[in-house]
């Protein structure tokens, strides 16, 4: 149990300096609900530094670019996926995740996940303890439109509930998003070595705000665009080199700073009731999802520079033995003004016919992050080496 204040916890997830931030100093991060969204919930992208658009396809490409299944090899495969959240601060915390496919023939393939995020006990008074949860489960179309290029469409249904019947006040939140999605996946040569190229493109939760008050004030959802690329390369019969990069920019607009309402208005500081009353007039409440994705490249009050600001960056190294050991590292880095996380990773995976393990765990670069040493695990299952453990593979 703890005495600690949902909405804290819940920026204190993706805003993990705003404390030792001063709103003057330009600090001013996208604000959005259904925060648990934007967590990785697998271990082989979380030892690349969070890297997943264009690597090589995998059970866990529905998060990062459903586009992918049709190049996977295995006709299915199911994965479970568990991360203990924010154990900097708590020990509670957790995420939870299942993902699967199937590949319905040699261009398509359907995939699906289930994620489901715990904030844990919460005291929300002497005599009432509550539970709040944030859901997810989608549902993927993907298929091959040539040998080399695929494209996807996701549906999800999104549910959060952080009061947990508190009060009459509250109400659990829902909302509906999609996904599209490209990927690429062909060879060039380097040399005498013919190399694996990759680029993808997704483009995740584009859907309806949600309301924890009965529609009288609402969130943007984390609406997302990420592109990658990487490029696998061959340096002998056993052993090979993936490097991979992401860079991820939220399509959500930028809320006005205080600076900019203390210096219109000559309000004080600390004036935050005034500030939000402020944005209300402002029509930032009003902006619906779509003009909201538009409004995301023009609208941050720095300008240009602020919008560069917005990207995140990720860059990825895999090192595998014979497709059945793996090293990982990567790198992540965001804008002290626009959340602060920085950090290295580092994983390792174990592949059979039948199952793979994976982990992977976060080392901060920045001072006092709760993200520091967070541990993911990954547990999958290959379809068809099952099937031919048992003798039962259709040839």
């Amino acid at each position: 149990m703890k005495k600690i204040s949902i909405s804290v916890l819940l920026l204190s997830s993706i805003v993990a300096q705003m404390k030792a931030q001063d709103v003057k100093n330009q600090f001013n991060p996208v604000y959005y609900g259904v925060t648990s969204l934007a967590v990785a919930p697998d271990a082989r992208a979380g030892g690349l530094g969070d890297v997943g658009a264009a690597t090589d396809p995998d059970v866990n490409s529905q998060y990062w670019n459903p586009a992918k299944y049709p190049f996977c090899i295995s006709r299915a495969g199911v994965s479970l996926n568990y991360t203990p959240w924010l154990r900097q601060l708590v020990n509670d915390i957790d995420l939870a995740n299942i993902t699967g496919y199937y590949r319905l023939g040699n261009y398509d393939a359907l995939s699906a996940s289930l994620r489901y995020f715990s904030l844990g006990e919460v005291i929300a008074d002497e005599s009432t303890t509550i539970r709040p949860y944030e859901m997810a489960v989608d549902l993927a179309y993907s298929r091959m439109l040539s040998e080399t290029f695929s494209a996807a469409v996701a549906l999800r249904f999104i549910y959060s509930d952080l009061a947990y019947k508190l009060d009459d006040e509250t109400s659990p939140g829902s909302a509906f998003a999609a996904d599209v999605a490209l990927y690429h996946n062909g060879y060039i040569n380097m040399g005498y070595r013919e190399c694996q190229l990759g680029w993808g493109v997704n483009i995740s939760n584009i859907g309806s705000k949600i309301s924890y008050d009965d529609g009288n004030t609402s969130e943007f959802i984390p609406t997302n665009l990420r592109i990658g690329a990487s490029l696998m390369i061959p340096l002998d019969e056993y052993n090979t080199l993936t490097i991979a990069a992401d860079a991820n920019k939220l399509l959500v607009p930028t809320r006005p700073t205080m600076e900019q309402y203390i210096k219109e208005t000559g309000a004080d500081e600390d004036d935050y009731s005034g500030y939000s009353a402020w944005l209300q007039d402002e029509g930032y409440y009003n902006v619906s999802p779509i003009s909201g994705i538009f409004k995301s490249f023009s609208d941050a009050p720095g300008g240009f520079k602020e919008e560069m600001q917005e990207i995140q960056w990720s860059v990825g190294m895999e090192y595998s033995y014979n497709n059945q050991f793996f090293v990982r590292g990567g790198y992540h880095y965001e804008s002290p003004n626009k959340g602060n996380r920085q950090y290295f990773t580092i994983g390792a995976g174990f592949k059979m016919n039948v199952f793979s393990i994976d982990a992977g765990y976060v080392i901060s670069t920045a001072q006092s992050n709760p993200l520091d040493q967070t541990l993911r695990f990954s547990l999958a299952f290959d379809m068809d080496g099952i099937k031919d453990l048992f003798g039962g593979r259709r040839r």
